[in-house]
C-alpha cells in the first residue's frame, strides 16, 4: 500500500500515514486480507484476498451487487475454497496483472503489485471526491477497473456482471463517505 509517488522512486508514506488515509472499515478490510494471506500461506495480500475483506466486513459492498445473498453467498464460496481447490493455480505465485509497472526489489512488501495498484486506485478515487479518506467502496470500484485482477477472475466465475458493477459504483461515489 503506497502512494504513487512510491511508484515513480519516492518514498514509502509511513504505515501512521496510510492509516490516517483510510475509513475504519477500510482498515479492517486490510487487517482481515493480510491474516488471511498468512493463514492460507501465501507470500503476499492479492485482490482476492481484499475482495473476501470487502464482503466479509462492509454491509454496503454487499448493497453494490444486483444479485442479492445468493450472489455474495456464492462469491463467498468461491473465495473460502482457493486454499482447498479453486485457485490452488495461484498459490506461490505473485499476482500482476500489468495494471502498473513491478517496482524493482519486488514492489510494497506483503502485496501483489495488483493488490498495490487497487489500493492507490482506491485513494486516488477518494481523492478525486475530495474526501479524506478512501472506504471499501473505493476500493471494490478499483478491484473492478482491473480486468486482469484475481479479484476480478473470482467475480466472472460468479456471474458477476464487472461492466454494470463499475459503472453503479462510479455513479455512486458522491455518496460514498
Amino acid at each position: 500500500m503506497q502512494n504513487r509517488a512510491a511508484y515513480s522512486g519516492g518514498e514509502v508514506p509511513a504505515r501512521v500515514d496510510m492509516d490516517a488515509q483510510l475509513t475504519v472499515e477500510l482498515a479492517s478490510v486490510i487487517s482481515a486480507a493480510r491474516r488471511r494471506a498468512t493463514r492460507d500461506g501465501d507470500r503476499q495480500v492479492d485482490t482476492a484476498h481484499l475482495l473476501h475483506g470487502l464482503l466479509e466486513w462492509d454491509p454496503a459492498v454487499r448493497d453494490a451487487f444486483d444479485g442479492g445473498p445468493h450472489q455474495i453467498a456464492r462469491l463467498l464460496g468461491y473465495l473460502v475454497q482457493r486454499s482447498i481447490g479453486y485457485g490452488l493455480q495461484w498459490h506461490g505465485t505473485v499476482e500482476d496483472s500489468g495494471a502498473v509497472p513491478v517496482v524493482a526489489e519486488g514492489g510494497v512488501p506483503g502485496w501483489s503489485p495488483a493488490a498495490a495498484a487497487a489500493m492507490d486506485g482506491a485513494l486516488d478515487r477518494a481523492h478525486a471526491r475530495y474526501a479524506l479518506r478512501a472506504g471499501c467502496l473505493d476500493l471494490l470500484a478499483a478491484l473492478v477497473d482491473d480486468p486482469e485482477s484475481r479479484a476480478v477472475e473470482v467475480l466472472h466465475r460468479a456471474s458477476v456482471d464487472t461492466a454494470w458493477l463499475a459503472a453503479r459504483l462510479d455513479g455512486e461515489t458522491a455518496d460514498l463517505e
